[in-house]
């Protein structure tokens, strides 16, 4: 028996190599033209952000007086600085507050835990809700509410423990160096209402579903969760808010400069209230320009040194992995 072929039905059901040929994507080609668009955002953000920190490090180097001529002094202001006492004092105060802010970490993360652990979506929803609004309040607004908490006459503090039968324990709460920088710290507690809370909230979210009912069939508990899963899958969010603590810390005296001023004596003196003082009070405006320039490089250097020790981290876990 002879089986004939038909030609013309072989060329169309086998696909030649130029039907199989995938065509490479085109390049769009964006015209030049168009990122002039982009001119005055980037002279804005010159001018009101890159020009104010280069003029601060130029008249870092001068006795400078706006108004006036200014004296070129070179080092003299840095010399000066070494030697500074409440300056060098306040970073002893940033120390304190850095590591009270991150034990403090305790309440966002419980406050997370609790919350991801309702198995109602509209009950999580309107904590959260609920939880985060206060995030919306001007920080102004917050300082000077909680300078009422602490007001020695009729401060809710000293109110409430005169209720309480407790009047020796009241006191004038950011009026006195022993407690001041302890006031400073209490403010706006119990310190949920923040980025702390959101990214412990959202990391506890992204963790697999299967991972979770997987440790609840082996039987592992809600504290046992925590250590073995939880915590362990949080530790790039962790090391995250660690970064962000610093630099935060670094530029932290807005608080202290509506409560306190600094003071007493001192007290509650941070990097960011001397600079303000020392020009605005003392009328030295380039000793304060150098002091800006002083902290503006210990930002960098701690930003370096957490940058390259993520990436370290990084390509190890990518090393271990393959």
């Amino acid at each position: 028996m002879v089986v004939t072929v038909d030609a013309s039905a072989l060329s169309t059901s086998v696909p030649s190599d130029s039907q199989n040929t995938v065509r490479a994507p085109r390049k769009r080609v964006v015209r030049w033209w168009l990122y002039l668009a982009l001119l005055p955002l980037a002279v804005l953000i010159g001018y009101f952000a890159y020009y104010p920190a280069v003029s601060a490090i130029f008249w870092s180097f001068f006795h400078w007086q706006p108004a006036a001529e200014s004296t070129f002094l070179g080092f003299d202001n840095y010399i000066t600085m070494f030697s500074d006492q409440i300056w060098w004092s306040s970073f002893r105060n940033l120390g304190i507050i850095f590591l009270f802010s991150v034990v403090a970490w305790v309440f966002p993360l419980l406050a997370a835990e609790l919350l991801i652990s309702l198995r109602s979506a509209r009950w999580q929803f309107t904590m959260r809700t609920l939880l985060i609004v206060p995030m919306a309040f001007p920080g102004v607004v917050t300082a000077l509410v909680w300078g009422f908490f602490y007001s020695p006459n009729d401060g809710v503090i000293n109110q409430a423990l005169k209720a309480l039968g407790l009047e020796s324990l009241a006191q004038n709460w950011t009026g006195q160096a022993s407690t001041a920088l302890l006031s400073l710290l209490f403010v706006g507690f119990p310190f949920i209402a923040g980025l702390p809370f959101l990214i412990f909230y959202s990391s506890l979210q992204n963790i697999p579903t299967e991972v979770l009912e997987a440790a609840q069939l082996d039987g592992v508990g809600r504290f046992a969760r925590f250590w073995q899963i939880d915590l362990p899958l949080m530790a790039s969010q962790v090391r995250i808010l660690v970064f962000l603590a610093i630099v935060g810390t670094l530029q932290y005296g807005f608080v202290a400069y509506v409560l306190t001023s600094g003071g007493p004596d001192n007290a509650t003196m941070v990097p960011i209230l001397r600079m303000i003082n020392v020009a605005f009070q003392g009328g030295d405006w380039g000793y304060s320009a150098a002091l800006s320039t002083t902290l503006f490089i210990i930002t960098i250097i701690i930003s370096a040194v957490v940058v390259v020790a993520r990436r370290r981290d990084s390509s190890t876990t990518d090393g271990g992995a393959m």
